[in-house]
């Protein structure tokens, strides 16, 4: 195995090899050293000299997941029911159909079953995930945690403390115990996770959980926060999912303690009657007051919306995705489409089976979301076009798990240009910095000015910032530079270049009115903005104007 490695690694160095080269050159090796099957890239990278490792970013699995600048980190809470009862659409929680698993879910999604193998343990959770990361070949020193499960804050308030602990705790230790003065020492992680090799999968994962646990010690959230601003890994973004009758005042509150700067709210649908059939348990009024209510907290805002609903219709839900972009009182920063689909042990089902509904299909699907493009801004960003629930679970709706793509034949078959913010990320694109200007971009929402500054080439957007101004009071809702996830301090393509620096001073300059301009900051990204000026204040880093 060895040999083998040592002969594949030099090859790949001396002749710059490309995906395809090294897949014929690994057969062709496999025959040379009599193995019975080619080693995936993760086993050639952990018998790799860890000099190497840097010059081997072609090995590296899955790009995408770190193209935007930051590795996210998806963690599962327990199972629960939701307080209102149970949306007519909505598998999962409590003695549901799939038994007791996370509410919305069906316990077969990746991070599902990720949650279920760890006992919903936060920190096994993080730390395994760090462990992948580190497997792929990846930088993951700056990480977004997404926490998803249902309406996190309708759980109690010991839970959210405790589980979102398990979650910087795991960060922290994870550092402590693989770097050494900022670097990650590749050898100490595989001693750490090697166990012998007559060891069977079920055992080995059980004797990892107790090896990993054995290292906890008791903390509290503050103090692991606290922590995070200088660890080797760092959470620059926080995002909860939750419903909008959940995200008022109090609840606002205690995300911004657990460090939240991301919010994914539970819209669905602007129409009141749509909600009632649905059972969602709040209103178009709930959906308009939080939205203001989150924005003026400087949190970033993500709807999940839902066509397709019973009595909908093309037309309908083209209307709804328009009034969304139209409305000041919504104006999404971010956007996950959900079209409904029928899941065993739903009152739709039952409608379904009645032939009182009949679902979106995939073909009708791709077509509406096609002609929604048509009215997303630039300041918004099309995050999912489909739940991240396997097909095979469905009873009847949306049958493809690749959407995306055949929303992407529609686009080009209907030459549809999309704005959304995805669609003009970097994502490996030459970049000609001669081109490269700054943008401003303003308009009402909620109730104030929004003020959404960019740095582009053409249509390729190489890093924004959401500027709000209410009254006298200005604010920075984010702050995002792309390219692929560097290690803190080191240059990328796009990143460290002082693009998010000169984002900055816009809005400063924009902000001249105001005495302080405030900003929103994720724990791990403070560090940063103290070198700038700010001073932590509460919960935002502030700077006198």
């Amino acid at each position: 195995m060895q040999e083998y490695v040592n002969e594949l690694v030099k090859e790949i160095l001396d002749k710059n090899l490309d995906k395809d080269q090294i897949a014929k050159l690994k057969l062709k090796l496999c025959t040379k050293y009599k193995l019975k099957k080619a080693p995936t890239d993760i086993e050639v990278l952990m018998q790799v000299d860890e000099k190497l490792l840097p010059k081997l970013k072609i090995l590296q699995s899955k790009p995408t997941r770190s193209i935007s600048g930051v590795s996210p980190i998806a963690v599962m809470t327990e199972p629960s029911d939701c307080p209102h009862g149970r949306c007519i659409f909505c598998p999962g929680g409590l003695d549901s159909y799939y038994g007791d698993v996370p509410q919305s879910y069906t316990g077969k999604e990746p991070a599902t079953m990720r949650g279920i193998r760890h006992n919903y343990n936060a920190y096994l959770q993080v730390f395994n995930r760090l462990e992948q990361y580190a497997l792929l070949g990846h930088n993951f020193d700056k990480v977004e945690l997404i926490i998803m499960g249902g309406t996190f804050p309708a759980t109690s308030i010991e839970y959210q403390d405790l589980f979102t602990l398990g979650c910087f705790q795991a960060m922290n230790d994870f550092s402590d115990i693989f770097f050494d003065d900022g670097i990650f020492n590749i050898q100490r992680f595989k001693e750490f996770f090697e166990l012998p090799s007559n060891v069977d999968d079920k055992d080995r994962e059980k004797r990892l959980q107790e090896k990993i646990l054995a290292n906890r010690k008791e903390s509290e959230l503050n103090l692991e926060q606290k922590k995070n601003e200088n660890s080797n890994i760092r959470c620059i973004a926080l995002c909860i999912e939750t419903k909008p009758d959940w995200a008022m005042e109090e609840h606002i509150e205690q995300m911004l303690k657990l460090g939240c700067t991301r919010v994914e709210l539970g819209v669905q649908s602007t129409y009141e009657d749509d909600l009632k059939k649905l059972n969602r348990g709040h209103t178009v009024e709930d959906s308009i007051k939080s939205i203001k209510l989150m924005k003026n907290a400087l949190l970033k805002v993500g709807f999940h919306m839902m066509p397709g609903l019973p009595k909908s219709s093309h037309e309908k839900d083209v209307a709804m995705f328009k009034q969304i972009f139209q409305d000041q009182d919504y104006k999404p920063d971010a956007l996950k489409i959900y079209p409904c689909m029928v899941m065993p042990g739903t009152p739709l089902q039952k409608m379904y089976e009645q032939g009182l509904f009949k679902p979106i299909s995939t073909k009708e699907a791709a077509e509406l979301i096609a002609d929604i493009k048509l009215w997303v801004p630039k300041y918004c960003r099309i995050m999912r076009v489909q739940r991240d629930i396997p097909t095979f679970q469905t009873e009847a709706g949306v049958d493809k798990t690749n959407l995306r793509q055949y929303v992407a034949d529609v686009v080009k078959e209907k030459n549809i240009k999309c704005n959304c913010i995805r669609c003009r990320e970097p994502r490996n694109r030459q970049i000609n910095w001669d081109n490269v200007k700054l943008n401003v971009m303003d308009f009402e929402a909620s109730d104030a000015k929004e003020y959404f500054i960019t740095f582009d080439d053409d249509d390729i957007l190489l890093g924004y910032l959401r500027l709000r101004i209410n009254g006298e009071e200005a604010g920075v809702r984010e702050l995002h530079v792309f390219g692929h996830a560097v290690a803190i301090g080191d240059k990328g393509d796009v990143q460290h270049k002082g693009l998010g620096k000169k984002l900055l001073e816009k809005a400063e300059e924009l902000s001249k009115d105001c005495n302080t301009i405030k900003i929103i900051s994720g724990i791990g990204v403070r560090e940063y903005y103290r070198k700038l000026g700010y001073e932590l204040d509460g919960y935002y880093m502030v700077k006198s104007l």
